[in-house]
């Protein structure tokens, strides 16, 4: 069974000016929400947003770092105000909007950082459908911009805990590490996705090495699409977060390199794994093939067997069945009954004969 949703691109803002804030996604009906997380060590502080003017960050507060989380990018006004106070290139508000973007890093000349990706959800499991998320932060000094659509839950619950306990390095870093520890929840949900996948994958070698009928090559094409269409949301983050660990950037710090680059290394086993099962779904659809194409000669050379068997009883019961006057054999008190047995004679025949031969 094919999956409901397709993973289609949109082309709402071709032929537009670059730089024209337009949001490309689902239609939301909720309203976006902002809040703002200023903390340090000994502070914390979470201020919901009622104003656009409270998305600045409080500098009486010294040492202090502030975050602001957007909940929802379809409000386009919303995003250009506050990329207005924070002083955001136009391009990059523009691809905060547009969730159809890949995933990128860009450094952009006023200090700020720049990161999209996708945050990946299972929306259905028999049959595996995955959707994604466009995730979008802006890093600067001693500040944390995140961008997220529209969702029930706020991805970004677990880091928001850590905060409000004290617990761990969160509140003892900057702003660098508060972007690594968002990246690294969305990192960690890949594998949970990946597990899913896994599980799928699991089932359908069950059913191609048992030769079941359940298994059609709808199913494997519509897993393989769900599979290839992960790998291009996942693949580009590998290549951002190396060009973060080795490029002399200012906003990441030397001691919080090794936190990136310890992701890294989680993204780099989460493309191992993808491309593990792409071969093995390669080699499993080769497998369903030659499964399928092995029971239909099974089913031909049966065929065949049974109308090299029936030939020559067509012709022999062709050949009395001509009206003729005079054929002697029409005439035998028992002829009825050699005939039969001739057939059973050829029959047995040729059935030792295939079975000789291995062809049965």
């Amino acid at each position: 069974m094919l999956p409901k949703k397709r993973h289609k691109f949109k082309s709402e803002n071709l032929m537009t000016s670059p730089g024209t804030i337009t949001y490309i996604g689902p239609e939301i009906e909720l309203k976006t929400r902002v809040r703002k997380i200023q903390y340090n060590e000994t502070f914390y502080q979470d201020i919901p947003v009622k104003t656009i003017a409270d998305c600045s960050p409080d500098t009486r507060i010294p040492n202090s770092i502030s975050w602001l989380d957007v909940d929802g990018i379809h409000e386009t006004g919303v995003i250009e105000k506050i990329g207005n106070l924070y002083h955001l290139h136009p391009l990059l508000l523009e691809d905060i909007v547009n969730t159809e973007h890949k995933p990128k890093l860009e450094v952009f000349d006023k200090g700020h950082l720049f990161l999209t990706l996708k945050m990946l959800h299972v929306e259905s499991e028999a049959p595996l459908e995955i959707s994604s998320e466009h995730i979008s932060f802006v890093l600067g000094d001693e500040f944390l911009l995140s961008f997220q659509e529209e969702r029930t839950e706020d991805i970004f619950t677990p880091v928001l805990n850590r905060l409000q306990a004290s617990v761990g390095k969160t509140r003892r870093n900057g702003s660098d590490y508060l972007l690594f520890a968002l990246m690294d929840v969305i990192v960690d949900n890949y594998f949970m996705v990946l597990e899913k996948f896994g599980e799928n994958l699991e089932l359908i070698e069950d059913e191609v090495i048992s030769g079941t009928n359940k298994l059609s090559l709808n199913d494997l094409y519509a897993f393989k699409r769900e599979l290839t269409w992960t790998r291009r949301s996942i693949w580009p983050l590998r290549d951002m977060i190396n060009q973060l660990i080795r490029e002399d950037n200012q906003l990441v710090s030397r001691d919080v390199i090794p936190y990136y680059r310890d992701l890294y290394d989680h993204v780099m086993q989460v493309v191992d794994t993808i491309e593990s099962y792409r071969e093995l779904l390669a080699s499993l659809a080769d497998v369903h093939l030659s499964t399928i194409s092995n029971r239909m000669n099974s089913v031909m050379k049966t065929l065949t067997i049974f109308s090299a068997i029936f030939m020559p009883l067509t012709f022999i019961v062709g050949v009395y069945g001509m009206n003729f006057d005079h054929m002697p054999e029409l005439k035998w008190k028992y002829g009825y009954f050699y005939i039969w047995a001739v057939m059973a004679f050829v029959t047995t025949g040729m059935v030792i004969y295939f079975r000789r031969r291995k062809w049965m």
